[in-house]
């Protein structure tokens, strides 16, 4: 049985803060071989630190989700870098971009962040991971104004059509599919992995959110990844063996881990 790659997880969350040690534990031995645990605001950036430090199969990623930009100061942004560029466990910067869900009226400042965050990526010669919700056309403006393409990265939960990911697949960027995939009537993502080559799609849960079908609604782990690769397996009628080693060889490419 091939390993699996988490490719994107919060396990710094306080949904875990009751048994994360024994969770965390729990992986390995349940073929999850690697973790990327992504921060989202400067607290959870520094509680990610901690944990690569203290878990030899985590690392990290860096940066501010567009719904937290608000009082994020340039000494916070130069802790970022420092930390991304010479921290040899943090391996990308995210989670970076746009959400018009949530936050509709700071449109001009989310893409300033992001833009800025693209190009800390870029100088420091990593990978970023997008978080893009209900702002295609924004997301991708932003990305290809500021040569996204050449840091190369992920656009995680992908929740757009193939029509989206046919540009985000053509500037050299992977596909995050995680749980949201197995929702009974979620056709726009199952077109999108039935379209993506499989050397372009990543693994995630995006934990503890968006727990896949039997467990929506519950807390998410990596434990689930198995079930997210199965779905993928049956869009693709590829054995899932394949899925999983597929997954991990681009995990471990985008990253270079």
């Amino acid at each position: 049985m091939s390993n699996i790659f988490e490719s994107h997880a919060h396990y710094e969350d306080e949904a875990f803060d009751e048994d994360r040690e024994a969770l965390i534990a729990s992986l390995v031995p349940n073929g999850i071989e690697y973790v990327v645990n992504v921060g989202s605001n400067v607290e959870t950036c520094h509680k990610t630190v901690k944990l690569t430090d203290k878990y030899d199969f985590f690392y990290g990623a860096l940066g501010i989700h567009p719904s937290e930009i608000a009082g994020v100061t340039h000494k916070e942004l130069e802790w970022i870098a420092h930390e991304t560029g010479h921290n040899p466990k943090i391996a990308a910067v995210g989670e970076i971009g746009l959400d018009y869900y949530w936050d509709k009226d700071n449109k001009e400042q989310q893409k300033d962040f992001f833009a800025r965050q693209i190009a800390m990526a870029k100088e420091l010669h990593k990978p970023v991971i997008v978080h893009s919700r209900e702002a295609a056309k924004d997301t991708y403006d932003v990305m290809c104004a500021e040569k996204a393409g050449e840091c190369t990265g992920v656009v995680h939960c992908f929740s757009y059509h193939k029509e989206e990911a046919a540009k985000y697949l053509n500037m050299g960027f992977y596909i995050g599919i995680g749980g949201a995939a197995t929702f009974k009537n979620n056709n726009k993502t199952r077109e999108v992995i039935a379209y993506a080559p499989i050397d372009r799609i990543l693994l995630e849960t995006d934990c503890p959110y968006l727990a896949p079908v039997p467990h929506r609604g519950k807390r998410n782990s990596s434990l689930n990844l198995p079930i997210i690769a199965r779905c993928i397996a049956d869009i693709k009628k590829m054995p899932y063996d394949m899925v999983v080693s597929s997954t991990y060889d681009n995990a471990r490419r985008m990253y270079n881990i």
